[in-house]
């Protein structure tokens, strides 16, 4: 019997209300599955587990055996950290033994991984109603009523969509729009999976279709600037935000969105104005205070950056992002009460997932910093678990798009279709990993009169991907069809990139970009800027690696949250840095961290070189130039040059065998002091 017939007759027995038959089914499923089946993908294996153990859980609580229950869900969050029924579920146990307070909590929880559980929201209405926060209670009311309102096929896919099960979720999506083409909801869902499968011009085209329709629904008009924003559109974004805050200009969440676009923009100062008028409005918003925090810290005002974070702890005890602001700050010590006031979050399960994970990341950093490595490495192995779960990222795949640069991008081809790009020497790259020290070496390039330092520019990551998703339309895929394209597109792919990243320059002949992953895209630049420079910043794989494993990022950095993960993706990386270098000699200025710490001025002097600049003395003092810097390594660049991150990893050692192996010879063991003496 296949796992999908033995799950019929488990539910025909709940039905039938003989749940002790069921939950003798679902242990010999579950049984059967510690045996996985060959002609079963991982994937398909790990969802039927997580079904098998939740209909056990269902059937221990009707039989009211709720520790087994309990330990059932524990299962399958282990395996699923976001499974919003079993959320759901252990909900329904805390009702049962009138544990209002965790029942309410749970819910939460389960709406929050899911939306489209109708059942949380309807029990959060039922327990808000004896409460006082009536804001929350309005929210699950209107998040009921919406998802009510929802025709049923559309609902169901969001369903599947929160589970994860994207083309089951696009393909009853997709068939509710052929009989629905103008349904504005179906349009947003389908946007969104389409974002989510990573085919974001796709799903600007529906929302931008959708907010014709629907030019008032704010929520909507959201989801439009933020696809226009993951795309790096950001002068359409920039705009359309300043439309709609004119039609709306009360409206808070359009202001909140045009500070984050003046802070995108480079205008800190405008920014800071519109988040302190909001706050005085709203006083008691602590995503106000955040967002203000990493202004004042982009701004170098770390001492007001730490307060507004404070103050949103103070707002709202469980903020998890608040807390890992402090710690991201790299300078801000913990006290006493803030690590047990974490624990205490972390250990009564009182906050949101998303919360708990900044706070496990929060916590590594304060035991670190007390000297506790075993504490602090459980908090960062426990909090990159829980984003390894969300993720979709495996070495395979990205090893296999390294093997495809190398395969197509060959000396005969960028020879062949060389020189066609758009001219401009103008552009400085950085490639690597990140925590590999490109902000230190983009902070000492920005402090010379000729260079502009910007940001971490999407452009190149956006231009591949558009050449990715070109396949689609029938024609070649990406990077294959780097050999046909015409002059004219490499000189206008070229000349785009220079015009799009103008609004984050200030008049100087050079800039910098610093996004780490362009690494995998060196070919595609070379034919679109044949004079850009480029920067390979290298640092020592344990401690670029761990500083990595260590750091939260945001997105775009999935290798992160796995030892292994990141020890293949530096290996790889290393091993296509050495094609690059092969294909295009004299190309790429490798730049060793270590190097730049204990020689600063000789190896400052050698970029300059490098990039035909004269030295001058304050890229020297680089510490003392004032600029936005928006990286983790905000805090650290604003000091003079030091060796602290030096050797980072070596307390650390007895944990990190997984990344050594994966480092394979790019880990090569201290030498012993016999060897020394």
């Amino acid at each position: 019997m296949d796992q999908a017939e033995a799950r019929r007759h488990i539910q025909q027995k709940m039905e039938a209300g003989d749940f002790s038959s069921a939950f003798t089914l679902c242990e010999n499923a579950i049984a059967a599955l510690a045996t996985p089946q060959d002609s079963q993908t991982p994937a398909t294996q790990k969802q039927d587990k997580i079904e098998a153990l939740y209909l056990a859980a269902c059937c221990a609580r009707y039989l009211e055996q709720h520790a087994m229950a309990h330990q059932y869900l524990a299962d399958i969050l282990s395996i699923e950290p976001f499974f919003g029924r079993a959320f759901l579920e252990e909900a329904h146990l805390y009702l049962s033994k009138n544990n209002l307070t965790d029942a309410l909590r749970a819910y939460q929880r389960a709406s929050e991984a899911n939306p489209a559980l109708l059942a949380a929201w309807r029990q959060q209405i039922q327990l808000l109603e004896k409460t006082e926060n009536k804001a929350a209670l309005r929210l699950a009311e209107q998040q009921l009523a919406y998802h009510e309102s929802l025709p049923a096929p559309l609902l169901r896919a969001k369903h599947l969509l929160y589970e994860g099960r994207l083309a089951k979720a696009e393909a009853l999506c997709k068939s509710f729009m052929q009989e629905n083409p103008r349904h504005v909801d179906g349009m947003r869902l389908l946007a969104d999976i389409f974002s989510r499968f990573g085919a974001n011009a796709e799903a600007e085209q529906l929302l931008g279709a959708a907010t014709q329709l629907r030019p008032h629904d704010s929520a909507l008009m959201i989801d439009y600037l933020l696809i226009l924003r993951k795309q790096q559109k950001f002068k359409q974004s920039y705009e359309l935000c300043a439309q709609l805050v004119a039609q709306e200009p009360d409206n808070m969440t359009y202001r909140f969105q045009q500070a984050v676009e003046d802070m995108q923009a480079g205008q800190t100062e405008t920014a800071i104005q519109t988040v302190n008028e909001m706050i005085a409005a709203e006083p008691a918003n602590p995503v106000l205070h955040i967002l203000l925090g990493h202004l004042n810290k982009t701004h170098g005002a770390n001492e007001a950056a730490a307060q507004n974070y404070q103050q949103a702890i103070a707002l709202r005890p469980d903020c998890g992002e608040a807390f890992y602001a402090l710690a991201n700050m790299k300078t801000y010590q913990f006290s006493a009460p803030e690590i047990n006031a974490m624990h205490a979050l972390i250990e009564a399960n009182r906050c949101s997932m998303n919360d708990r994970i900044h706070i496990h990341f929060a916590l590594g950093v304060g035991y670190e910093a007390m000297g506790d490595h075993a504490a602090a490495f459980e908090h960062y192995h426990a909090g990159n678990a829980a984003k390894n779960a969300q993720s979709s990222y495996t070495p395979e795949i990205m090893q296999q798009e390294f093997a495809r640069q190398k395969e197509i991008c060959t000396p005969a081809l960028l020879n062949r279709q060389g020189g066609q790009g758009c001219p401009a020497p103008d552009p400085i790259f950085i490639v690597g990993l990140p925590r590999a020290g490109s902000t230190l070496i983009e902070q000492i390039l920005a402090s010379h009169s000729q260079i502009d330092g910007t940001l971490e520019l999407p452009n190149i990551l956006s231009l591949a991907h558009n050449l990715r998703a070109s396949h689609q339309l029938g024609e070649s895929a990406y990077p294959e069809n780097l050999a046909t394209l015409t002059g004219e597109e490499l000189y206008q792919f070229g000349q785009d990139y220079i015009d799009n990243t103008q609004m984050h320059r200030a008049g100087a002949p050079f800039f910098t970009d610093k996004m780490p992953n362009n690494f995998r895209h060196i070919g595609l630049i070379h034919l679109i800027l044949p004079n850009a420079k480029i920067i390979d910043a290298r640092r020592n794989p344990m401690d670029c690696c761990f500083s990595g494993f260590k750091q939260l990022f945001a997105q775009g950095q999935e290798f992160t949250y796995g030892l292994e993960e990141i020890g293949r993706y530096y290996a790889d990386y290393v091993d296509l840095m050495d094609h690059w270098n092969t294909v295009l000699p004299h190309k790429i200025l490798r730049v060793q961290h270590e190097d730049l710490l204990d020689d600063i001025e000789g190896q400052v002097r050698q970029i300059l070189d490098f990039l035909d600049l004269p030295f001058e003395p304050a890229c020297i003092e680089f510490h003392k130039t004032k600029r936005a810097v928006r990286t983790a390594s905000a805090a650290q660049v604003r000091q003079p040059i030091n060796r602290k991150g030096v050797g980072a990893w070596r307390p650390f050692e007895p944990y990190l065998t997984p990344l050594k192996n994966a480092l394979g010879a790019h880990y090569t063991p201290e030498p012993s002091l016999e060897e020394n003496c």
